[in-house]
């Protein structure tokens, strides 16, 4: 099982990619939390260059509130990772597979719950 859901985008910019999907995930009802740029950090904490890549945790407050009703420590798992990074010829978005990343909790709600959210997120990926 594979463990996010992929798009590749040939030949289009970080820049505009970030743009597209920021507004994919807010139409889906998802902030943005968190932002690493990770390669600015790899470049100020190692001295390391590196293609492109950012890290945008995304939420969707309705769906974390149901999860964390269901199971309080479940928030060591949000929120949901969206990744874009620099490929040959373009940009790679990769969302995490939130039914992937609860395999590890018994609650058979919860899952439902991830299923849901997972549905969300690959419109999210396709409407980019």
């Amino acid at each position: 099982m594979s463990y996010t859901l992929d798009r590749s985008f040939a030949g289009a910019t970080l820049a505009d990619v970030e743009a597209r999907t920021r507004a994919a995930l807010a139409a889906r009802g998802f902030g943005v939390l968190t932002e690493i740029d990770v390669r600015a950090t790899m470049k100020k904490k190692l001295d390391v260059d590196m293609p492109g890549y950012l890290i945008l945790g995304a939420c969707n407050p309705g769906m974390a509130h149901r999860a964390l009703a269901m199971e309080p420590k479940v928030g060591a798992m949000l929120p949901c990772n969206v990744i874009l990074r620099e490929v040959a010829g373009g940009v790679e978005v990769s969302a995490i597979d939130p039914v992937a990343s609860m395999t590890a909790i018994p609650n058979g709600d919860l899952k439902r719950v991830a299923g849901q959210v997972r549905e969300m997120l690959a419109e999210v990926v396709k409407d980019i």
